[in-house]
């Protein structure tokens, strides 16, 4: 298993990298399914790692946190592109109305590798999280139980059946088995966000580590359950995080506010 802080400790690189370790508790049960696995009964089976232990995918906590800080920015005023149609993003945003807004200081991003280029604006979000033209400065690790599945209760086959919308009665012969971790065992799912280092040029908004995992954290809590069925019940979950918050008074929480909102704050 290839883990992220490894690849970075053995990286040439000098520049220092700032983690926020994450805990994800489990307070129901886990299903987060791995299509077209093989060995169980179940049409859904659950992911797992190739030891066997249950694990939430990298790529599905940096989608719902990406979705998150979205709305977050949204709120405070900034103008955030379209994901995850690359046509809608930055740099493009085809067909969007508030193209005007986009060209603001802020959202100048100059490329690392050509300096001298022009500031291509790109928005707070795809500045943190990364587009098509844009690499991301966060590397996600998959969020993995520390539990043996030796040490664990057997895992649970929770039968569901296909709903008619239009009839509202269940469709015939539609029966399907759902995998999901044990119930009700607070089981623990631990990895780390990796904050790359940016400079004012490159990142206007997020040359301060602090800044990034302000809105990290403030996004973290949006965040109530994980994995499929959660109308149900299923992947309803609480976070225990290192650092656990950002104090009340740091000046990440003005970077993240738009121009027009820092001007009428008290001094």
């Amino acid at each position: 298993m290839i883990s992220i802080s490894d690849l970075l400790n053995n990286s040439n690189g000098s520049e220092t990298r700032s983690t926020i370790s994450l805990t994800a508790i489990i307070d129901t049960a886990l299903c987060v399914g791995a299509g077209g696995s093989s060995g169980s009964l179940a049409d859904k089976p659950i992911v797992r790692t190739a030891d066997g232990r249950l694990l939430i995918p990298a790529s599905q906590l940096k989608g719902r946190l990406r979705h998150e800080c979205e709305k977050l920015a949204r709120g405070l005023g900034w103008a955030v592109c379209e994901s995850p149609l690359a046509a809608t993003m930055c740099p493009q945003r085809a067909g969007l109305p508030n193209e005007q807004e986009f060209h603001r200081r802020e959202y100048g991003v100059t490329d690392e590798a050509n300096p001298k280029s022009d500031r291509r604006p790109h928005c707070i979000i795809c500045q943190l999280f990364g587009n098509p033209a844009l690499p991301s400065h966060l590397l996600f690790e998959d969020l993995i139980s520390s539990e043996s599945p030796e040490n664990l209760p057997p895992e649970v086959l929770r039968p569901g059946v296909t709903i008619n919308r239009r009839r509202r009665t269940a469709e015939e012969k539609k029966l399907y088995l759902l995998e999901t971790s044990p119930a009700n065992i607070e089981l623990k799912l631990a990895g780390k966000i990796q904050i790359l280092p940016a400079n004012s040029a490159s990142l206007p908004i997020f040359a301060n580590f602090d800044t990034s995992k302000a809105l990290i954290i403030a996004a973290l809590k949006h965040i109530k359950a994980l994995g499929g069925s959660k109308s149900t019940g299923l992947g309803w979950l609480h976070w225990e995080l290192e650092p656990n918050s950002i104090s009340s008074d740091n000046e990440a929480w003005k970077a993240l506010l738009p121009n027009s909102l820092k001007d009428g704050m008290p001094k």
